[in-house]
């Protein structure tokens, strides 16, 4: 049995307006010039406080958790009224990944529980993934703490999996945890960042990620 751990944002669903205009809100709550869009979309994927810290460094800690507050309540709002829309593609693949029996399916996202079960509500994604992991639970990525929960959850061992993701944080996450690593390229982060940090394979679509996960290479490092 295999398992593939899915990051979300960027690579599941596409909801990179939702993440600027809800940073632009954080930012403006705290009575602050929001960060350049492309600046936000490069801390997509660490949990919110670790990715408002890295935006700005130079704030102090109750600044940086008004931010972090605007934009939780910025982004719940917007999901509400227009929920993030999936890839072309990703809803068909993994269907039909959750109806072979050779292989389990798993989130590990720097999402919210509640942001991640709604979106799997949205889009008729229930009952896919046998693990959940969110940044609730863990800290932020890179570490493999994500990983190590969902290999326990699915009983795989990490030589038996692999992390697919469109940002250096989820390679470098899937590189820590000791599992195989796929980047996207239609994601967040440009390609030569994911190669950097040491993608074992990039792929440019869902078939060509369908195709990764089952020919000779085998999941395996």
């Amino acid at each position: 049995m295999k398992l593939a751990i899915f990051d979300v944002d960027g690579t599941i669903s596409d909801s990179q307006t939702h993440i600027t205009h809800a940073m632009t809100l954080g930012f403006a709550a705290a009575g602050l010039p929001a960060p350049a869009a492309s600046a936000v979309l490069q801390i997509v994927g660490l949990s919110l406080p670790v990715a408002v810290a890295r935006l700005a460094p130079d704030l102090d800690s109750a600044t940086q958790a008004r931010i972090v507050e605007g934009y939780k309540h910025s982004y719940m709002t917007a999901r509400a009224a227009d929920p993030a829309p999936l890839y072309p593609g990703a809803a068909e693949l993994l269907h039909r990944l959750a109806k072979r029996d050779d292989i389990l399916l798993a989130v590990a996202t720097g999402k919210s529980r509640r942001g991640l079960r709604a979106l799997i509500e949205h889009h008729g994604l229930e009952g896919i993934f046998v693990s959940l992991q969110t940044a609730d639970d863990h800290p932020s990525k890179p570490h493999p703490s994500m990983i190590a929960s969902a290999l326990a959850e699915a009983g795989v061992g990490a030589g038996g999996a692999v992390m697919i993701g469109d940002t250096s944080y989820d390679i470098e996450m899937g590189r820590a945890a000791g599992v195989a690593t796929i980047g996207v390229r239609w994601g967040y982060h440009p390609a030569v960042e994911l190669e950097a940090a040491g993608a074992h394979r990039m792929v440019n679509d869902f078939d060509a990620l369908e195709a990764a996960l089952f020919d000779e290479w085998g999941m395996c490092a």
